[in-house]
């Protein structure tokens, strides 16, 4: 047998303490988790004691299905560059523009927040607005000053809930069925350096479902402001338990529809994500 000799047994000491404080360090579900970029679902700008769109609520099967694909996070606080610091991804569910019964009126997109939210964008991140206007409180004064700049803007324009069947040439989603719980348009502006533009229009060949609104435009947007990519959904129940799950919405039940797979597609599409996710 040969002797170690004092050199040899150092380097191996010391690989040793590296190797080991690796595997200390990083267990195999610490690793599979720092895998999945980060997803936060702030609720800063909804109002206490709102209820829809909880997350232990009727989004606790959409955020219990992001989590095999995003690290989510959720809270109240307020946004900053350093709580955005590793975070790739920012979901806004209907912003609120009232308070709800006597609690505190909610915190709305203030200026700071929409350059932050620009800031962060044209970094690289993500964000997801979704909103519908009718009857679901939410602010869009404020909320409009964030999106114009990046060329979009919600309207009061709507259309009642119908089945879409999305054309095979539509980028990201196409071929699925989309099962469009009511919303309204949003505005997009031709030109603008954030390249926005509808990813899904309004196709007035099919027909609502319940209802005769149906308005021309668009009923999704994208846009990508420097390295940064943004979605903004003009339907916010269509990802809810009740939709997901076959129940309906308003009595209107869309039983044949690709809307968790349209959702993570967008996600992961605005966290620079591959297509197939974990």
């Amino acid at each position: 047998m040969i002797a170690a000799s004092p050199c040899n047994l150092s380097f191996r000491l010391l690989l040793a303490f590296f190797v080991g404080g690796a595997v200390a360090l990083n267990p195999s579900h610490a690793a599979d988790a720092a895998d999945k970029p980060v997803l936060l679902y702030s609720r800063y700008f909804n109002a206490e004691g709102e209820a829809r769109y909880l997350p232990d609520g009727n989004f606790k099967e959409v955020l219990s299905r992001l989590r095999h694909h995003f690290e989510v996070r959720v809270d109240r606080e307020p946004l900053t560059d350093e709580r955005l610091a590793n975070v790739r991804v920012v979901l806004l569910a209907n912003p609120s523009d009232q308070a709800v019964s006597n609690k505190p009126a909610p915190a709305h997109v203030s200026l700071a927040d929409a350059r932050l939210l620009a800031r962060y964008l044209g970094q690289g991140g993500g964000l997801i607005v979704m909103g519908n206007q009718e009857n679901h409180n939410l602010e869009t004064k404020h909320l409009n000053a964030l999106l114009s700049r990046f060329g979009l803007q919600f309207t009061n324009l709507y259309t009642d809930a119908k089945q879409l069947v999305l054309p095979a040439s539509t980028p990201l989603i196409g071929g699925l069925k989309w099962g469009y719980y009511t919303g309204n348009l949003v505005l997009v502006q031709d030109g603008h350096p954030a390249h926005p533009r509808a990813l899904v229009s309004n196709d007035l060949k099919q027909k609502p479902i319940k209802g005769t609104r149906d308005q021309p435009g668009a009923l999704l947007a994208i846009a990508e402001p420097g390295f940064g990519r943004l979605a903004v959904f003009t339907d916010t129940g269509f990802i809810t338990d009740e939709a997901l799950g076959g129940k309906g919405i308003g009595g209107v039940t869309i039983t044949e529809q690709d809307n968790w797979e349209i959702f993570l597609r967008l996600a992961r599409w605005t966290a620079h994500a591959p297509e197939k996710g974990p």
